[in-house]
């Protein structure tokens, strides 16, 4: 996949020159390994977003690194589809036709395996099975964004076959961790400051996007981004709405996108257009690949950001949210929990009226919203930027080489 350069120089002004040559000289011991990613988009999603800056680094610190994505039909994305909600605490239940085309459509994907690769990386469960070819040379890793905490027995069982093959696996967080055979990592992923959803824009630039979307920059902004999922409650979002909106004038901004790996998208974005139907101040818009910059855009006017997941593996857009200054209300899950610190980089909250109370009470009171936003943005300068992600990366890497004992290894878990 041709991606833009990155120079992990160029985030120096962030955290300092000093960690940038730690860095590289991490790297100095894995240059010109051959590493492969693997997963089952290249667009929409947090994942195809962190593999967009993580490839890249990679290579500028002396690694042969590349990123492939797998091909499915639609029917094989809807039993993906139906994994990723089982692993989530759906209960779902897998067919013999269903594992059939899963396996199928793995065999059909085993040439896009690097067969020269010193490292294969595996995200996520739909490319999972193509460890079925591994040969003797390459450490596989496989590395899961789910919150497996409450995984379908039936599913993981099924699954945990599969990941055991693995020479190791990475989770966001501890508690995503399983008890596995193979060696377990902690890292959770990070964000871009310097792409076109997180870079600093001028204030006419933020003002043309929201004539744009013909939305008033009089009326303060709740806003949700997040593709159109039943696990990022989007219709729970403008209920929230519904009911601060009462007290407080304000405007409802849905922001999502779909991604070429969830078949229900459309269904659930019929859902919300229903929901907010008869509503002037609720905006529910679609966005293509390539508007990212207006997603920056729109986050930069909100007054405060929402992520009301009721389940999530660890919710990048909060990050760039809280990257941004923005005072976040987010559902008390996956790892949401780890970037919102309750009352002091915003508020977890467990439903509809208690998302409801968090606006109206941020709204109410503004120094208190700019506080939190501050707080905020100054911790993910210390835990969630590429420079920490690449480092995370590049340590378990040099673990799978050196084939360690089976552990649980938190890499810098805040």
């Amino acid at each position: 996949m041709d991606l833009p350069k990155k120079s992990l120089d160029d985030y120096a002004p962030f955290v300092g020159l000093e960690e940038v040559h730690e860095i590289r000289t991490l790297a100095s011991y894995l240059r010109g390994a051959r590493v492969q990613h693997i997963n089952s988009t290249a667009v929409g999603g947090g994942v195809a977003e962190l593999l967009g800056t993580l490839v890249p680094l990679m290579r500028d610190v002396g690694l042969d690194a590349r990123w492939d994505v797998m091909k499915g039909s639609q029917a094989f994305f809807e039993v993906t589809k139906a994994i990723h909600n089982s692993l989530h605490g759906a209960r779902e239940v897998l067919t013999p036709e269903g594992l059939k085309l899963f396996w199928d459509t793995t065999q059909e994907n085993l040439g896009v395996l690097e067969r020269d690769a010193d490292f294969e990386c595996i995200h996520d469960p739909q490319p999972l099975g193509l460890v079925k070819e591994r040969g003797e040379k390459a450490r596989w890793l496989w590395r899961c964004h789910i919150d497996l905490s409450d995984a379908d027995p039936g599913t993981w069982s099924f699954l945990r076959q599969i990941v055991e093959r693995y020479d190791g696996a990475a989770f966001h967080l501890p508690e995503y961790a399983k008890e596995l055979s193979i060696p377990q990592y902690v890292a959770p992923p990070a964000i871009d400051p310097l792409n076109e959803k997180n870079t600093e824009l001028t204030q006419s630039e933020i003002t043309s996007v929201l004539e744009r979307y013909q939305l008033d920059p009089r009326l303060p902004i709740v806003m949700q981004v997040s593709r159109y999922d039943r696990l990022k409650d989007p219709v729970g979002v403008i209920r929230s709405y519904q009911r601060a909106a009462r007290s407080h004038p304000c405007q409802l901004v849905l922001v999502g996108g779909a991604a070429n790996d969830d078949p229900e998208g459309a269904q659930v974005l019929a859902e919300v257009q229903e929901a907010a139907q008869g509503d002037p101040n609720i905006h529910v818009l679609v966005m293509a690949p390539g508007t990212g910059r207006d997603v920056n855009a729109l986050q930069r006017a909100a007054t405060i950001v929402v992520q009301k997941s009721v389940r999530e593996g660890f919710g990048l857009v909060v990050t760039e949210a809280m990257w941004k200054g923005k005072p976040v209300i987010g559902g008390a899950v996956g790892g949401i929990r780890s970037q919102i610190l309750q009352g002091t980089t915003g508020f977890l909250v467990h439903s509809v009226e208690g998302t409801a109370y968090r606006i109206r009470q941020l709204l109410g009171n503004p120094d208190l919203a700019r506080q939190l936003g501050a707080n905020a943005r100054r911790y993910v300068i210390e835990n969630f930027l590429p420079t920490t992600y690449l480092k995370r990366w590049l340590l378990m890497l040099l673990s799978l080489r050196h084939r360690p004992a089976r552990a649980v290894v938190a890499l810098g878990t805040p």
